[in-house]
């Protein structure tokens, strides 16, 4: 991983752009692993669990020590380096003013404050085409910095699911239809060259496997990382900071909802089984950790940080 990230020239000093970091280092084997903060998302609570009952959420907020009325989704994205392939997991929100969320957004800069040159970008994988997957590469400027050979990995199904949308079963607030259809059309046109559909499960590069698991929206995908006895997945949205212990809660942004719990309770399940390190989109940043079964629910057992 040491590669993957710039150092200061001895003796130079160097003024930090941000309090807070936003990257994070991880080894699997041989695969280099950097999880890199996009920023965050305000959204309603209501987004959390919206068929649960208003107490219950209340009540897993206060136990949580969170405010009542929005809560700061976190946005991760992961770049992987396996063999000579580097890999973007996911490419944040981008830039959309018309919904006023200026904490987003952050991706681009933070690649090259990590020194990661948008050129060397190899390939994409895309767990799902929801603007805060894709947006990073709409932002002005930024296709023209990638490769014109770069593969860009996603399921068959979401592709096709996007030419005709269904919002009958989310629950978003106003305007974020219409901007998830504007951003999944701009980029389906803007990267139809690019685009490698793949069905069921895909190898991307030695080690790094991406797997459609559907729920979340009917191309979902998660991506498996493994590497000399070390594994570590990428979820995606398939869990969210509330899943743990409401893993059958409706999440806003689930255009099959009682499928997405479904795959949550298979994946959730499967991770206590291995014991294998999980990162996702919108778990609280650097987001690495394990699953441990509660009782008839899961734990959340966060990584000690290495540093």
């Amino acid at each position: 991983m040491n590669q993957m990230i710039s150092k200061p020239q001895q003796g130079t000093t160097v003024k930090p752009e941000e309090l807070v970091p936003s990257r994070y280092a991880v080894q699997i084997g041989e695969i280099e692993v950097l999880v890199i903060s996009d920023g965050v998302l305000p959204l309603p609570t209501k987004m959390l669990g919206h068929n649960a009952e208003a107490a219950d959420r209340a009540a897993w907020l206060k136990d949580m020590y969170l405010p009542q009325d929005a809560f700061d989704w976190s946005l991760n994205v992961v770049l992987v380096r396996s063999g000579a392939q580097t890999i973007l997991i996911d490419a944040g929100l981008g830039l959309d003013p018309d919904l006023n969320l200026p904490r987003a957004g952050q991706l681009i800069k933070r690649l090259e404050s990590a020194g990661i040159d948008l050129g060397s970008v190899t390939d994409v994988v895309l767990t799902h085409m929801h603007m805060d997957h894709v947006g990073g590469l709409l932002v002005d400027g930024v296709k023209e910095r990638l490769r014109p050979d770069l593969r860009i990995h996603v399921a068959a199904a979401e592709v096709k699911f996007w030419e005709a949308p269904d919002f009958t079963h989310v629950n978003m607030p106003e305007g974020f239809p219409d901007a998830l259809r504007a951003a999944a059309k701009k980029f389906a046109a803007d990267y139809r060259d690019q685009l490698r559909l793949f069905e069921d499960t895909h190898e991307v590069a030695p080690g790094v496997v991406v797997h459609r698991t559907g729920g979340h929206t009917p191309g979902h995908s998660v991506v498996r990382l493994a590497s000399g006895g070390d594994r570590l997945t990428f979820a995606g949205d398939a869990v969210f900071a509330v899943g743990f212990d409401h893993p059958d809660w409706h999440n806003g942004f689930e255009h099959d909802p009682e499928e997405a719990a479904r795959v949550r309770m298979r994946l959730l399940t499967e991770l206590a089984a291995t014991g294998e390190q999980l990162v996702a989109t919108h778990l609280p940043f650097p987001s690495v950790g394990r699953v441990a079964v509660d009782g008839d629910t899961f734990r959340w057992v966060p990584v000690f940080w290495d540093y």
